[in-house]
Parts: structure tokens; sequence; C-alpha cells
């Protein structure tokens, strides 16, 4: 059955001398038995783990081996993940969550063995608890063991040479795990008649062909599998003790480390495999084709973004009003594949978007979005897409299904050009971050659309009729009256003389005119993404941090933004641009970048902190 969860109220932290005698941090060399599953709902994680053991290069990367419970310990050990592009070091105490002395979650086989239970507290940490790791897909361990990109196939759709495609995933270090869907959710994780377990992790440990003795048919395909319980097996046909091994000769069972055992691994033939499984996933180091004997040196771009509420979380096509204010990343694909057989000019490449922290906020009532994304052809505009340019134009490819997974990833072929790709969140006003990688077998080049930029234009012209403002409105607030008086006193005096306040009237009248063709329904606001082309219209190219910050200062709760928000806005807008341009010798008055080493560094630096960052020198240019 199933393992049921402790209470945690009556779990006892103990360190490894307080559980057994004679304690070791690996016994024997590390092996799929030493995972075995505890009271923790995390077996998507412990399938990840049995395969991980499969390749020692990518095992002892994340668990470094000069490790004991003997010399130079300290009581600490450290373990590495890959993080959204980068390798973190995780260090953890050696103090492990017990009940009458006995491990609660993971444990080995061996007793006095713990480095798969200081494996799962590591990434625990990782992400926030232990409770985070309840449900989850053997995907998002996989990547982060290994830093490769998943591909998913479903039974239903499996290509013909499955069986080939994961024969080589395992000849080149890909690590694999598969499932069995149940459509009733109560019925997760309950055993079937044939021992198999719906809505359960399992990992796939090896694929081989045997030949058979006196049978009809010479070569028989298997695949071995391990449930992370460490027991409940297949009964069917190749099970442990199935008369089916008679066939097989001393050699061929020894080839296949057949052995008759409780231990949760079993043998089943390929196409009970496929009749009863029903979705596997294959972790690739590099993203080759497995259909392909070819082995290709990739290239790889990593863009990290963010969806903004209000700003840039358009959602998907359905909602055209909005899906073109989602970031947008420009793909230019220059060399087409060498493949002399193939007659097609084109240009093969992975897209793999992730959506970023989601199981670390699952404590603040945060789930996984509903992803995915499309590509558009495009010519040579480096500006950000306008949403007429969607209306009429329709994409050239887009991932299968928009799927409430962490990473939807897909792979695809298109000629030699230039593309724009749009992550989005299936629904609008979704805020997350995200990370956007591409892989291509030639060089090619990905890059948000349009890169950091910050520079200025002439206005628009938008004729307006004469006289006094006319927007429904009680006047300016203190805060806008002194910030454009900032922006037009050249002499510091503090007032306005007749000239600069005329110079003043005409910029708000210009502005008056850009808000009312925005503010369609006569409601005094504008919706805040269309601030963005407002903005433009006004003069301003702004990159996209600046874009969101606009929304998160100025943006009421319904994301609509007043006539006086407005006015304060392109005031300082102004103030920034015009500052920047006579007080060059100022670092406060340039681009944002040159501020202060953190802004020079834009791609280390972490989301909230450059938004900050930008905040605050968005201040000082209102002086």
């Amino acid at each position: 059955t199933s393992p049921q969860a402790a209470d945690p109220s009556v779990c006892v932290f103990l360190c490894h001398q307080e559980i057994c005698e004679n304690p070791q941090f690996i016994v024997g060399g590390a092996s799929r038995t030493d995972i075995c599953q505890g009271d923790l709902g995390d077996c998507w994680l412990l399938a990840a783990i049995a395969c991980l053991t499969l390749n020692e290069k990518l095992l002892y990367r994340v668990v470094p081996q000069e490790q004991s419970f003997s010399e130079g310990y300290g009581g600490i050990f450290h373990f590495q993940f890959w993080r959204y592009g980068d390798w973190v070091d995780v260090v953890i105490d050696d103090r492990i969550p017990t009940f009458n002395s006995q491990l609660v979650f993971t444990k080995s086989a061996e007793r006095n063995e713990f480095w798969s239970a200081l494996l799962e507290k590591a990434y625990a940490k990782l992400h926030g608890s232990y409770e985070a790791l309840k449900g989850g897909n053997t995907t998002e361990a996989m990547e982060d063991f290994t830093g490769g990109v998943t591909e998913f196939y479903e039974m239903k759709e499996a290509p013909k040479e499955l069986y080939k495609i994961m024969k080589k995933a395992l000849e080149r270090g890909s690590m694999m795990g598969c499932s069995i869907d149940s459509l009733v959710p109560a019925r997760f994780e309950t055993r079937t008649v044939t021992g198999l377990v719906k809505g359960h992790a399992y990992s796939v440990t090896a694929v081989e062909e045997c030949k058979q003795s006196q049978h009809k048919e010479p070569k028989v395909r298997l695949v071995r599998l391990r449930n992370p319980w460490g027991q409940v097996e297949w009964n069917g046909p190749w099970s442990d003790n199935s008369k089916e091994w008679v066939s097989l000769s001393k050699g061929e069972k020894d080839k296949l480390q057949h052995q008759s055992a409780e231990d949760g691994e079993f043998w089943m033939a390929f196409e009970d495999f496929k009749k009863n499984y029903t979705k596997i996933e294959i972790c690739n180091l590099t993203p080759d084709a497995l259909e392909d004997d070819k082995i290709h040196k990739w290239t790889v771009s990593v863009n990290e973004g963010r969806w903004v509420r209000g700003c840039s979380a358009g959602g998907c096509r359905n909602y055209p009003d909005t899906f073109w204010t989602n970031p947008q990343y420009r793909l230019r694909l220059l060399e087409e594949d060498d493949d002399p057989e193939d007659n097609e000019v084109a240009c093969s490449f992975v897209i793999a978007l992730m959506q970023k922290n989601r199981r670390k906020e699952r404590k603040m009532g945060a789930n996984l979005f509903t992803i995915g994304f499309a590509i558009y052809e495009m010519h040579g505009n480096k500006q950000h897409m306008q949403k007429d340019f969607f209306l009429f134009n329709s994409s050239k490819a887009r991932c299968k299904s928009y799927i409430n997974l962490r990473e939807v990833t897909q792979r695809f072929r298109l000629s030699p050009g230039e593309y724009v790709i749009i992550p989005s969140t299936y629904e609008p006003h979704q805020e997350g971050e995200f990370i956007l990688r591409v892989f291509s077998e030639k060089r090619n080049t990905s890059d948000p659309q349009p890169g950091p930029q910050f520079c200025s234009s002439p206005a628009h012209q938008i004729k307006i009729g004469n006289g006094l403002l006319d927007l429904n409105t009680e006047g300016f607030s203190l805060e806008c009256c002194r910030s454009m008086i900032s922006l037009m006193d050249m002499d510091g005096t503090g007032r306005l003389n007749l000239q600069e306040f005329r110079h003043l009237w005409n910029k708000i009248k210009q502005w008056q005119g850009i808000f009312q063709h925005y503010n369609s329904d006569q409601a005094s606001s504008i919706n805040s993404y269309e601030m963005r082309n407002a903005v433009n219209d006004a003069g301003f190219r702004l990159n996209n941090q600046l874009y969101d910050i606009i929304t998160m200062r100025y943006a009421n709760e319904s994301m609509n933004i007043d006539f006086d928000s407005f006015i304060s806005c392109l005031v300082r807008l102004e103030a920034m641009f015009s500052k920047s341009h006579t007080n060059t010798s100022s670092p406060y008055y340039t681009d944002p970048r040159s501020v202060c080493p953190l802004l020079a560094g834009l791609v280390t630096v972490h989301g909230d902190v450059k938004r900050a960052l930008y905040l605050s020198w968005f201040d000082l240019c209102d002086i």
C-alpha cells in the first residue's frame, strides 16, 4: 500500500549517532536500493534519484564524494543542484526526521546508510520545506540534477521507434521516468490487480533485448522499472517469479541481473509496458534527437523574464487585447542543419519555458500556472511587436498545448530567418518569473525584444483643439504639481515664468490628447496595458524594467491609471530624459545601468532587487 503521511508533531530530528551504530554516508556504492520512500509523497523525486544512481558522473556532481561521518567530519553535508541556469551548493546538518528512532522519510535498505535521506533533506531545504515536496513531476528533479532538457511521450501517441529511443537515451546517460495517469484523483497511488500503481512515479532503469530458447519468438524486448516504495511490483509476465524466465539461458539471466526479491524493481515486456503506462519522460543532457544516430554540439541561450500584472501578463492568444504585452524574445536562425539526406532547408531547435519558484512559494498559496508559448515570423523589427501585428499575423509554430507543468518543452524545425517567441500564461493578469531556454544545433541567437535600451525620440504630433483641459478632473495633486514645477523651473527659483508655463501648458495639452486617445470609455482612466503605447506615443522608449515600475507605481487595484497619475509619470520621464542630455556628468541622469555596479550586471541581479534599483533611480530623477 501507499506510505501514509506521518504526524509532523510527533517527529523528532535526530543525528546519525542517535539512530544507529557505525553510521555511513555511502555503503558499498550508491545504488537504486538505497532509495525507499517513507511517509512523504515525493515519489517523483525518488524516481529521479534512482535514475541518478545509474550514472556515476552525474551522481557525484550532485552528491560530492569526499564526505563521511568519520574523517574531518564537522556535522554538515553539502549537495549541488541546477537552479534556473546556475549550479547552487546547499549545506545541511546531519539531523533527520525520525519517529521512534526510525527515519520518517526516505531511507536506505541498509539501516546505517544515510546519503539518500540527506539528499532529500537538502532538496527540501532548496524548496523551503519537506511539505513543499509533496506531489510533483519527475522531470523537475531530473532537470535539477542535470541541467538537462526534458521531452515527454504519451504512449498513445508514441513514435514507432520508442524502444530504440529509450535504449539510446540510457546509453547517452539520459534519465527516464514513467507513470500511469489516474482520471479520478481519489485513486491516486492505488494498487491495481497487476501490482502497478496509478498516479505514481516509476524509474526506468534498463532496456534490453534477449534471446529466447525453444520459443516461437526468438527475441524479447524487456524494460526494467523501479517503484520508489522499495516494494509492490508488477505480477504479470516477466515479473520476478513468472514462468517466462525459463525461456532464457543462465547467461541471459545474469546479463539482466535477474533476482527474485521484494525490492520494488521488476522486469516487464516492452509491449506490456506500452499497454500499461500512459506517459514517459526523458531528461536528456543535450537536446540531441533520440530518433537520430548523430550527436551534435548544441548551443543554448538563457533568458530570464517576468510576467507583471497590469503590464506584461497578457495571457495567451485568446486574449488579443493584452497578448501583445507579454515579454517578447527575438530568435534569429542563421544557419541550416547539416543533413545531406534532408532536402529541406531548416534549422532545428528546442524551446524550454520554465516557471520559477512556484513550488517554493506554495506555502503562500502559489500553484503552477498553465503556461505555453507561440512563435511568429518577423522581418527586421527590433521593437516590441504591437497589437495589430498579432491581429493580422498567425503564429508560425507553437507548443502543442498550454499545461500546468513547471516546464513546457518542444522541438521545432523552421526555415532560417527572424522570429519572435511569446511566452505566456494561459490566463492574463497572472504574475510570476520564468526562464526561457533555446537550444539550437547551429549558430543561432535569442534575446529579449527589444533589447535593454534607454533612449528618447521625437514625440508623435497629435492634433488637439484649443482651449482649457476638458477632462473630468478636480485638478492635479500636490505631488504632480511639484513634479511639473521641478521639470520646467530652469532657473531654480521654485516658480515658473510665463515662457516656462507656456511650454508646460503645451506639454500637458499634448499629453492630454494621448490620454484621451486611449481613454475610449471616457472613464477618466486608461488600462495599464495601454500605458506602454501611451508612453511610446509621448516619445519615450523604455526597457521592460521601467514599464514594470510604471505599472507598479501608478496603476490602482483595477490596473487602471488616472489622468493625474498619467501626467505625473510623463513629467518624471521627461525629467529623466532632459537631465540625461543636459547633465551627462551626473551619474544619476544617465543610463540606469551605469548608476552602480549592480545595475551594470543586469543579468545576474535578482528581479526584485533590479526593480528596486530602477525605482530608486526613477525617484532620483525627480528632484
